[in-house]
């Protein structure tokens, strides 16, 4: 069961972070591994998602309700798709003396529920999985300047 445990201290806000996590809809244009997503529905600081991942020539969708705790937390509860099981949340916190910086705590396991599943499309997610942060770090340098 792969699971990944990230901190890293960022030179933007928690807000600035939390707002670029939040937005789903735009994954597709900045993270390698995503071929499309959209959000289902809306409903106050919950939201339900479908995230496609993989290869142009292989695509799985998963699809998971997003618990937002603005500007300081983001739970994904996974509700179908191609794992077993995935849990994953993002924490944004201020760093005391910047307050244009904040650390974010990225946590996520799963595991895909087939075998040809884990061969197909296992090393890409798990690959993007070790670089999610920085995927986030590079779209918020983008968007907001180093």
């Amino acid at each position: 069961m792969p699971a990944h445990h990230e901190q890293k201290i960022l030179p933007h806000t928690p807000r600035q972070m939390f707002d670029l996590v939040a937005d789903v809809d735009k994954y597709k244009e900045f993270l390698p591994w995503c071929c499309g997503s959209r959000v289902i529905w809306r409903k106050e600081n919950v939201f339900n998602a479908d995230v496609d991942i993989g290869y142009p020539f292989l695509r799985e969708t998963f699809n998971s309700n997003v618990v937002l705790d603005p500007y300081e937390r983001i739970d994904v509860v996974y509700q179908s798709g191609p794992f077993s099981h995935l849990r994953n949340s993002w924490t944004f916190l201020p760093v005391k003396g910047k307050k244009t910086h904040c650390e974010v705590v990225f946590d996520i396991d799963f595991h895909f529920s087939s075998g040809f599943l884990n061969t197909a499309i296992g090393p890409v997610f798990d690959s993007a999985v070790h670089n999610m942060v920085a995927a986030f770090e590079k779209r918020a340098n983008s968007i907001y300047g180093p």
